[in-house]
């Protein structure tokens, strides 16, 4: 049987990674949540507690310098991370922001970021989109057609 991770690309190898991470710690992940409007996060994970991570992943350095919109998405949640290779320059990740380094079969988290907890109204309409995207996710994959 052949390896789904050979048809990823390096970024979705380390968030298959991270998604591993996240479970071990207890978190329901998901991949390439539209929390709003313009913004797609790579992995957003719902913790034990409620609490509401987001963690971009890296490939490189490239893939890290022309990330412009990162900043929006710490209205999203409540801790925010980076997860990138051993590879990686990590000097070039900002103070106060959250690391984790991956590849395909799980990761570690290095640095782990203040929280800045998000409002309740917003918790909740954070919380309520993580449902409905979770749900139509495996619903897709009884019926592609619905999800």
């Amino acid at each position: 049987m052949p390896d789904p991770a050979a048809s990823l690309r390096p970024g979705q190898l380390i968030a298959r990674g991270v998604c591993r991470a996240l479970v071990d710690h207890g978190f329901a992940p998901l991949t390439e949540h539209v929390p709003a409007a313009g913004l797609r996060v790579d992995v957003m994970a719902l913790g034990p507690k409620g609490e509401i991570w987001v963690v971009e992943c890296k490939s490189g350095r490239a893939d890290f310098t022309s990330d412009r919109k990162w900043q929006g998405y710490l209205d999203w949640c409540d801790r925010y991370f980076w997860a990138v290779d051993s590879d990686f320059p990590v000097d070039l990740l900002p103070e106060g922001t959250g690391l984790i380094i991956a590849d395909a079969w799980g990761g570690e988290i290095l640095r782990m970021p203040p929280e800045h907890r998000l409002a309740g109204a917003r918790r909740a309409a954070v919380t309520r989109g993580f449902a409905r995207a979770a749900a139509r996710a495996l619903l897709g994959l009884r019926d592609p057609r619905q999800g």
